[in-house]
């Protein structure tokens, strides 16, 4: 019988780092994750991030108080919690050998997700596509494509 063997054979925890933003290409990543074998120990950060409220929305422009951009920002926060939550129980019922972990960030999913992965230690990022050709991805600035070109461990994009 023909057996390979690799670094996480021996102990070390593969981790993987899931960027999840609840749409159909993210859940086609988690079910793409959930229903591969992965060596024992294996460890999944599922991370979502919203954008937050920059500090010029907080200026009160035309009435608009504080309190409204700190509950849209708490709303975007809960909404990504629910997300990540949601990625976390497919994992856990699918692949119980996970350790399946969420964190739920603010700030620009690009810069965010390539920080927490350096922070995790991730030795792969997994990333749904959103389909976007060549002039989309370009001209709306695509996240997969900015994590796949900067960074530091593998980096899938599962398409749907």
């Amino acid at each position: 019988m023909f057996q390979v063997r690799n670094e996480f054979s021996g102990g070390k925890r593969m981790k993987i780092l899931l960027a999840t933003d609840g749409s159909k290409y993210s859940k086609t990543a988690i079910n793409e994750i959930a229903n591969r074998p992965f060596p024992p120990k294996t460890e999944v950060c599922i991370v979502s991030v919203y954008e937050r409220m920059s500090l010029i929305n907080t200026l009160e422009p035309m009435g608009v108080s504080h309190e409204y951009y700190a509950e849209v920002d708490h709303n975007a926060f809960k909404g990504a919690e629910k997300i990540t939550e949601n990625a976390a129980k497919i994992l856990r019922d699918k692949n119980p050998a996970l350790i399946v972990s969420t964190m739920v960030i603010g700030g620009s999913p690009k810069s965010a997700i390539l920080k927490e992965a350096e922070t995790f230690g991730a030795d792969l990022i997994i990333v749904g596509s959103h389909g976007h050709g060549v002039i989309e991805g370009f001209l709306l600035g695509s996240v997969s494509q900015a994590v796949a070109l900067n960074a530091k461990c593998s980096v899938e994009i599962v398409r749907k």
